[in-house]
């Protein structure tokens, strides 16, 4: 399915429910509380970094603060998964994504600004760069509760037979 200017969707898009759903990851490695709203060119979401998660006992013993690579890992599953699964659906009469694929993450480039602690709400925001051949490349960016980025950068991955 193509991105192009002009390419509209035949069938209904999936609600925000339907989509939070068919995410692949959950818990207590699903990095997504809620969709905030999405289309064909951006996805926003979000999430509560649970203050009693098992990894802050260790990263770092008095000083808590949430591993980046688990903040990667939150901006992929909203703007790569769930973006992807979203455009996906596009023109699917059934309006549910290709069953058999998994979303497989290849590429990121990401720039830390500020830290995360336990217990933030961060949103997630998603520009899709291109979707072609099932493979999405994102800009995104987190920011925390206080509107301060917490880290930005791009994003790729592709949907690959199970």
């Amino acid at each position: 399915m193509g991105s192009g200017p002009g390419a509209a969707p035949t069938g209904p898009a999936l609600s925000h429910e339907a989509l939070l759903a068919a995410i692949p990851q959950q818990d207590p490695f699903r990095f997504i509380d809620e969709i905030l709203s999405v289309d064909e060119e951006r996805i926003s979401a979000a999430y509560r970094f649970r203050a009693e998660a098992d990894f802050y006992r260790g990263h770092f013993p008095g000083h808590p603060v949430t591993p980046g690579v688990l903040l990667i890992e939150a901006m992929a599953q909203a703007g790569v998964v769930a973006h992807g699964i979203y455009l996906m659906s596009l023109g699917r009469s059934d309006a549910a994504a290709p069953r058999g694929l998994l979303t497989v993450f290849t590429e990121a480039n990401v720039e830390f600004v500020n830290l995360v602690p336990p217990g933030e709400r961060v949103v997630i925001t998603g520009r899709k760069i291109f979707f072609r051949h099932r493979k999405l490349r994102s800009a995104v960016e987190m920011r925390r509760a206080d509107g301060e980025i917490a880290c930005h950068g791009t994003i790729s991955g592709m949907g690959a037979s199970r």
